[in-house]
Parts: C-alpha cells; structure tokens; sequence
C-alpha cells in the first residue's frame, strides 16, 4: 500500500483530531451549507467552457433543473449526463459545478449535471427516478440539450454513482449508453467490508454519517431492494461498460472493486482505476492536491479511449 499522499496525511490528521458534528444534531439546511462551503474552499480555479447554462427538462413528477456544460474543444459524439454526490442528501449543482466543468473538458462531451431531488424530504425512489427520466428523455430530444444525436456516458461520484449504477441496470437495452464512469461509488447501506473497516473513520468520509444519510435516503425502502443496493442485482447481462474509480484510502473502496468482479462475472467489460494515496472525494479536492487535478485529467483521456472502443 502507497502511503497517504502527504498533503492530505496533516488534513486528516486534524479532521481525526477535530471531527465534525453528526448530521443529526445540524439539520440538512446547515449540512447542504456547510457542504457548499467545503467544496468552494478545496475545489481548484474552474476551467474554461464554451458555454454553461441552467434549463429544465421533464420527469414524471415534473420539470427538474440540469446545467449543461459545452467544452472548448469537443472531441466526442457522445452526451455525459452526471449524477453528483453528497449522500443522496446535499449534494447541489453548485457544490459540484467546478468537477462537472472539468468531466467536460477533460472528456470532451457535452455534459449535462442533474439537480435530482434530496432526501430526506424527497426520499427513495424520488431521485433515481429523476436521474432515470432526465437519461430516458435525453437519449430521445438531444436536442433539448442543444447537443446531436448520439451515445450516452453516465457519470457519478460517490451517491451519484449509485444512481448511475442503477440506471445503467433499468436502462440496459433501452437506451444507447457507451459507458458508465463509477467515481469512488457507495452501493448499498450495509458497508461491512475491510476497507470500510480500516478507513471508516478520519479519513474524511465517515460512515456513521453515511449510515444516517441512507436512513434518511431509504424511507420505507428496503436496502435489500436492487435499486438501493445495486450490489445485490441478480443479473447484469447486457449493462453498459464501466470504468470505476477507486481510493486507496476510501471506506469505499472494496465494494467498488467487488461491483467491478460482479459486472466482468456477468460479460461487462470493466476498467478498474486506483489512485493511490488517495482518499473519497479526491477528484473535488484540487485546489488542495495538485495530483488530483492531474488524476482527472489522465480520467478523462482514459474514458474517451474506452467510450470510442464502445462506439
């Protein structure tokens, strides 16, 4: 193992020393605040896009807002739709606005960011429906996105790469997706594995708030249910390709890389990408670690290799 990287070995070292409050005893309004804070303050200086801009498309249960991001220099045909993190429970457009900018560029696409409904006050299955709707209805009006015809990528960090996950499940067959990009993934509320063991605690991402975050998320939903846990699916015949980004110093680590064995069990063609000394969320922390940014930017050179095999 790769010792922790040695800008973030003094950061954890105080965050261990210095634990923030459990969620429940701020509220969510605080929590999203706080979360917006964090981001700016560790996010690098944005890149440069053609163009950015907010509209809204059409779910079953209404119109939701997206951002769309078009890079200076496309180089794909195909249309990144991203499903941000933040435990299903704060996660924003905002707080996320400056890794969306840098999936557009480093990858060339046209991305599209979605603000899907946060629990607790819309729970399971409120947004994967929304993440589903907004792919289904993109895949048939590009053009509502000011992009033309073409493949899919889906792409999601942490919660958000729950939801591709599963949406990569429910839409396999009816929709054309390319690629699915799984960033540091959580898959599922019951996190009993050894990683999750060795870095639970002070390496960032806590999982005694992560359990409270999917309490909040689940509702009355089952974690057994695939489509919370998309660990659990009995068949993944015919899902799309996946590169799937792992930390070496992530409660989530294992689970990633047992989701990437069970997608190869099932014929998927997978690529597993380690980044070493490396903690959750590290993709968001360039304004903190350099390497971080040069990591995104060997991603997106990565997938847009892998996108055209898939073409």
């Amino acid at each position: 193992m790769a010792p922790l990287h040695p800008v973030l070995a003094p950061l954890v070292e105080w965050a261990r020393n210095n634990p923030s409050p459990h969620p429940r005893e701020l509220g969510y309004a605080q929590v999203r605040d706080q979360h917006l804070a964090t981001s700016l303050a560790t996010e690098a200086s944005p890149p440069a896009v053609a163009e950015v801009w907010d509209t809204t498309l059409p779910t079953r249960d209404g119109a939701i807002q997206v951002r769309v991001y078009k890079p200076l220099e496309p180089t794909s045909s195909a249309i990144g739709i991203y499903c941000h993190g933040g435990g299903f429970v704060m996660g924003t457009l905002d707080s996320y606005d400056g890794l969306a900018r840098r999936l557009a560029v480093a990858c060339g696409l046209t991305l599209v960011s979605v603000d899907y409904r946060l629990a607790p006050e819309h729970p399971f299955p409120a947004g994967l429906h929304d993440v589903l709707d907004v792919t289904t209805h993109i895949a048939h009006h590009p053009e509502s996105v000011n992009a033309a015809p073409g493949p899919l990528v889906l792409f999601g960090d942490s919660a958000g790469g729950c939801l591709v996950a599963v949406a990569a499940q429910e839409l396999a067959g009816h929709c054309d997706i390319a690629a699915q990009v799984l960033m540091y993934p959580t898959l599922g509320p019951e996190i009993l594995t050894e990683s999750a063991h060795r870095f639970g605690t002070g390496y960032f991402l806590e999982l005694d708030h992560l359990t409270y975050h999917y309490s909040q998320y689940l509702g009355s939903a089952s974690h057994a249910d695939p489509r919370v846990s998309p660990l659990l699916a009995n068949d993944l015949t015919g899902v799309a390709p996946a590169v799937i980004v792992v930390a070496e110093f992530d409660p989530l680590r294992d689970e990633a890389v047992h989701y990437a064995g069970l997608l190869t069990h099932f014929g998927v063609d997978v690529e597993l990408w380690e980044a070493e000394g490396m903690v959750h969320s590290f993709l968001k922390l360039g304004g903190l670690v350099p390497e971080a940014l040069e990591e995104l930017h060997d991603l997106g050179r990565h997938v847009r290799e892998f996108v055209t095999r898939h073409l």
